[in-house]
């Protein structure tokens, strides 16, 4: 009987390393590499006060292509794919791809380009009630920026997308309030580079 329960004993020890052997190579080595080895993702938030209601606001400013009035893009916007207001529309601007929305938001990426690296670009726009009369608008963009070359090229494109951005805001709250945009800033000059 010794005999007999220590050989089980064995025999059964012997399975589970074998089992346990069979599970670790089967198992992964771990997730597949990034595009972008060390993304550094960062979110920019940015809102305004504006002294009307949130669905008021919303009805202004918030169909999808109202972006070519408030950001004053000379060429306009158009749906290109997908039908305007519906998740998967593409507009014009950037072929930006309506990714998510709520009654008073939307949430945009932009595609993938050959021969640029994915940053993961994402922007959502909402208007959010504070009481009956007044809203903000809330702004935020999301991206990586790894792929700068250095903390100082970061912290220009920072800058920039927020004086970009932030002038939107104002643009909007002119319009939501029932003003009027003044004369947009001339182009640059030919041959200037413009901010990325």
């Amino acid at each position: 009987m010794q005999k007999s329960f220590g050989t089980t004993a064995i025999i059964g020890a012997l399975a589970l390393l074998a089992v346990a052997s069979s599970a670790r190579a089967q198992a992964p080595a771990g997730p597949p590499p990034l595009a972008i080895p060390n993304p550094t993702y960062f979110s920019l938030p940015m809102e305004i006060t504006v002294n009307k209601p949130a669905a008021e606001v919303w009805k202004r400013v918030g169909k999808y292509c109202d972006i070519a009035e408030w950001l004053r893009i000379a060429a306009g916007c158009q749906i290109i794919s997908g039908k305007d207001g519906e998740l998967g529309a593409v507009r014009s601007v950037a072929n930006e791809i309506l990714v998510g929305k709520t009654e008073l938001s939307y949430t945009y990426t932009q595609p993938v380009r050959t021969g640029r690296p994915y940053d993961l670009y994402h922007g959502t726009l909402e208007a959010r009630p504070v009481s009956a009369t007044t809203s903000k608008l809330v702004y935020t963009l999301m991206f990586d920026n790894s792929m700068l070359p250095d903390d100082a090229a970061r912290e220009r494109n920072l800058a920039q997308r927020r004086t970009t951005f932030t002038g939107a805001l104002e643009n909007m709250k002119i319009i939501s309030e029932g003003g009027t945009l003044p004369p947009a800033p001339a182009p640059p000059a030919r041959g200037a580079t413009p901010g990325n």
